[in-house]
C-alpha cells in the first residue's frame, strides 16, 4: 500500500507537580494557544483542551513521525518555560513527571471533546485522583496503587 493512512487520536492527562493549584483562569486561553503551537511545530494538532488548577486534559491528533513521549515532552518543556516567562509569580510551577495517554476512536471524539471542555462540571463531583484512576480503569491500564501518586 502506498502512502501513510493514520488516525492517531490521543487524550492526554497530567497534573502539576504535587498537584499544586498553579493554573488559573486568567492564563488558560493563552496556555491552550501556546500548547497548540507546540503541537503544530511537531506536525500534530490540538483538537481540544481543558484544565483545572492542578491538571490538564489535551486531545490531539498526532502524526506518524513522533512518539507519544516526544509529544508530551515537547508540550511539557515548552509550556513550562512559557509559564515561567509569562507569569513571573509562578516560578515554582512544574508539571508532574508522568502522564496518561489514552487512545480515542473517531466515533468517540465528540464525547471526549465534551468531557475535556467541561472539566469544571466533572470536578464538582470528584477530584483529579479519582478521575485519573477512573480513566486508567476504563482503559484497562494496570497500575500499582502504592506508586501511582509518587
Amino acid at each position: 500500500m502506498a502512502g501513510k493512512h493514520i488516525s492517531l487520536l490521543v487524550h492526554f492527562v497530567w497534573s502539576t507537580s504535587d498537584r499544586e493549584p498553579w493554573i488559573t483562569h486568567d492564563m488558560t486561553d493563552e496556555l491552550y494557544k501556546y500548547i497548540g503551537g507546540v503541537f503544530r511545530n511537531k506536525k500534530a494538532s490540538l483538537l481540544a483542551a481543558g484544565c483545572m488548577s492542578d491538571h490538564v486534559h489535551l486531545y490531539a491528533s498526532l502524526p506518524s513521525t513522533i512518539s507519544l513521549a516526544e509529544a508530551v515532552n515537547a508540550v511539557k518543556a515548552n509550556s513550562s518555560r512559557w509559564i515561567h516567562e509569562e507569569f513571573r509569580n509562578r516560578k515554582g510551577f512544574a508539571w508532574q513527571e508522568g502522564y496518561g495517554a489514552f487512545s480515542v476512536s473517531k466515533s468517540s471524539e465528540e464525547n471526549v471533546i465534551r468531557y475535556i471542555e467541561h472539566q469544571e462540571e466533572h470536578h464538582r463531583r470528584r477530584d483529579f485522583k479519582s478521575e485519573f484512576v477512573e480513566l486508567l480503569d476504563r482503559h484497562e491500564i494496570e497500575y500499582d496503587k502504592r506508586y501511582i501518586w509518587k
